[in-house]
């Protein structure tokens, strides 16, 4: 893939990407377009340099003894950052970076597949950074965002939409959805808005009073 450098640095999200199941040549080439930095994570960094990708950043804890001196010699100029810190993901360092950097915003991919565990804890840390960077989580048949305020999109009718609590969330309360819900409680594991969609063409709307809520716009 040819250099992703054509956008001013901090104008468009930063991509991140992780190691887990890869996302189509496509969806990667249309993200790189838009993305002036580029991170990646551990040991991602040989499918990535196989890839032909221009990366800015490596970052992990290194704990599968990288050869950082080959990896310099495919990829330079290359800020590698070590993160020994086990009490993190890499995906929960990463976003730390950028959010220290000042980025407003982050496209990740290949953060889910593989590993169910890896998949699980990355989808849903990711609500502890809403707040400090907005958040995108993209893969193949998904896009993954943290609700932050109210949220308001206009979509097409029938398009998927799910609407899943970390923890608990109360207050949810939905409009333009085909099942609508007005002041309830959403709990992972028990109750969800799992595999909604548009009612109709407009508008969809989504708020809570407390909680955290992820909201997926999935495809087949």
């Amino acid at each position: 893939m040819s250099s992703h450098h054509i956008v001013r640095e901090k104008q468009e999200p930063a991509l991140l990407i992780a190691n887990g199941e890869a996302c189509s040549a496509e969806l990667l080439g249309q993200l790189l377009e838009w993305s002036p930095t580029v991170v990646v994570l551990d040991s991602a960094i040989w499918r990535v340099l196989d890839l032909g990708i221009k990366v800015d950043v490596l970052l992990g804890d290194f704990d599968r003894d990288l050869d950082l001196d080959a990896i310099r010699e495919q990829q330079y100029p290359l800020e590698i950052v070590h993160t020994p810190n086990q009490d993190k993901t890499d995906l929960d360092k990463g976003i730390e970076y950028l959010i220290e950097r000042g980025y407003p915003a982050v496209n990740i991919v290949w953060a889910t597949g593989r590993r169910a565990d890896h998949s699980l804890t990355n989808m849903t840390n990711i609500v502890r950074y809403k707040d400090q960077i907005r958040i995108v989580m993209i893969d193949d048949h998904s896009k993954i965002f943290p609700l932050v305020g109210r949220f308001e999109k206009w979509y097409e009718a029938g398009t998927p939409i799910s609407l899943i609590p970390v923890g608990t969330v109360t207050g949810y309360t939905s409009a333009g959805l085909k099942y609508d819900l007005q002041d309830a409680t959403l709990t992972l594991g028990y109750n969800t808005s799992s595999s909604n969609e548009a009612a109709q063409d407009g508008f969809v709307r989504v708020e809570t009073q407390s909680g955290d809520l992820l909201i997926m716009e999935c495809w087949d």
